[in-house]
């Protein structure tokens, strides 16, 4: 690799660790929920594709099974995601979203779409596009690798 390619590089590392950063600071300062994204993304999952394995959301999230697990549980608990069976193999089980798990979602939306319009209103629609192509041209390079 060329050194201008790698200095480009690691200026895109710092500004990506910031952005990263921001996003959690925001996250968090407005966060009234007490969920993390990763519970937030659960619950989207859920709503749009109806009842999981816990597999298929360790798929999804890119994380493991345990990771699923441990978040799984929390909204287990709170009543927003429900074990049910699985339809075809009555030894496994799949999660499905609760109405209490939905209408935290659209609260959650609505924390989610400022948080965003903060840190991204001033980009285009274009821009937008484009940002999201190349991120997720970079995720789909991960997985092929």
């Amino acid at each position: 690799m060329d050194q201008e390619k790698q200095i480009t590089l690691t200026s895109l590392f710092e500004v990506v660790s910031s952005i990263e950063r921001k996003w959690a600071n925001e996250w968090n300062n407005q966060n009234v929920l007490g969920f993390s994204k990763s519970h937030i993304l659960i619950l989207d999952y859920l709503s749009q594709e109806g009842p999981k394995r816990p597999s298929a959301i360790a798929d999804r999230l890119k994380v493991t099974t345990g990771g699923v697990t441990v978040l799984t549980s929390k909204l287990i608990n709170a009543g927003f995601i429900e074990k049910t069976q699985h339809a075809t193999d009555r030894r496994a089980f799949q999660l499905i979203i609760t109405p209490d798990g939905k209408d935290i979602l659209e609260k959650s939306r609505q924390q989610v779409s400022e948080i965003l319009n903060n840190m991204f209103g001033m980009l285009s629609a274009e821009e937008i596009q484009t940002l999201r192509d190349i991120f997720a041209k970079l995720l789909n390079s991960e997985s092929t690798r």
